[in-house]
């Protein structure tokens, strides 16, 4: 990365050998659409040293973000372009093999850039080819054709599109099957993940297979039609906050930090955005994070939006492979 303009680790080399930034700001809100304020966010955030963004076609935020990258740099808060890491994602109505390259080129043109760092699969699931829209009409979700829409994004890396390219809600089983055909491995598998869903078995997976994992959801989106409040309002992990004299986010960030998972943390408020940086400079004892090891588990989001009785995956269990 040319020129590095903040302290946030970086997490190890993926199999590009490209480095991601430990932390990456979310741009997505429900309802689904950016505004003047998403851009101001995004630079308040480069201002303290943010260098990783997070976007996808189906949040409408690509168009903000790429203006507050281009006002970065008119500005001098970043010198180039290559500063940053940008991570957009593919919706499911293009999850077809001849839909790929093009729904990229559109998320290049609104984000106004040459190429992406990171291109991931939103869903492992299909749609109609149409507008991208959430909520959406679940009859017509279809089963992806995982080696298909997969040799799609190996082809749009062989273009430089983007650097490198994932995948995002994958179980173990989708993984293993998108490997068995795969020639380029997916760099990344970005999940729902934080100490009331800590996917240990696919953390464990992903290790072994060379897999970077993602969290997000890290506080577990509270507000959101996706989010628990169950994460924030953890009596254990409250307590262990208030004896190390942190926020209750701090140690739920530091905690997938010391499990050496990325993080993909969405707030727009410029205090929060400080604090959840500060999280390099200490760490969780083993009696801490034995006390977040054994806080009941439960998933906010069980992705029954794409299941339906006469679709691909009928049932919520279905989707996830019994992962749940």
């Amino acid at each position: 990365m040319a020129g590095k303009i903040s302290n946030i680790a970086e997490l190890p080399p993926s199999s590009t050998g490209k480095t991601i930034p430990s932390i990456g700001l979310g741009t997505a809100t429900y309802p689904f659409g950016g505004s003047d304020s998403t851009k101001e966010a995004i630079l308040d955030a480069i201002k303290l040293g943010y260098t990783h963004f997070d976007t996808a076609a189906i949040y409408q935020t690509q168009q903000h973000l790429g203006e507050a990258i281009s006002e970065a740099l008119s500005l001098g808060l970043i010198k180039s372009r290559d500063q940053l890491f940008i991570t957009s994602k593919l919706w499911i109505t293009d999850a077809h093999q001849d839909r790929v390259l093009l729904a990229l080129q559109n998320t290049l043109k609104n984000l106004g850039l040459e190429y992406l760092d990171l291109y991931l699969i939103h869903w492992p699931v299909a749609l109609k080819p149409g507008k991208p829209g959430f909520p959406f009409d679940q009859n017509e979700l279809l089963l992806m054709d995982f080696k298909s829409v997969w040799e799609a994004m190996e082809e749009c890396q062989k273009l430089v599109l983007t650097k490198s390219i994932g995948v995002s809600n994958f179980s173990c089983k989708k993984l293993q099957d998108l490997l068995a055909t795969a020639k380029i491995p997916p760099a990344v598998n970005q999940v729902e993940m934080n100490p009331v869903w800590q996917q240990k078995k696919l953390r464990e997976f992903c290790e072994k297979k060379g897999i970077q994992v993602m969290a997000y959801s890290p506080l577990g989106a509270k507000g959101e039609p996706w989010g628990t409040n169950r994460v924030m309002e953890s009596e254990v992990i409250k307590h262990i906050a208030d004896a190390k004299g942190k926020t209750t986010a701090q140690i739920c960030l530091r905690w997938a930090h010391e499990y050496g998972v990325g993080i993909v943390v969405k707030s727009f408020d410029k205090n929060r955005m400080k604090e959840n940086l500060d999280i390099f400079e200490w760490k969780l004892n083993s009696e801490e994070l034995q006390k977040i090891d054994e806080i009941s588990q439960q998933k906010a989001y069980n992705a029954i939006h794409f299941t339906h009785s006469q679709g691909p995956y009928k049932t919520v269990d279905e989707f996830w492979d019994g992962e749940i």
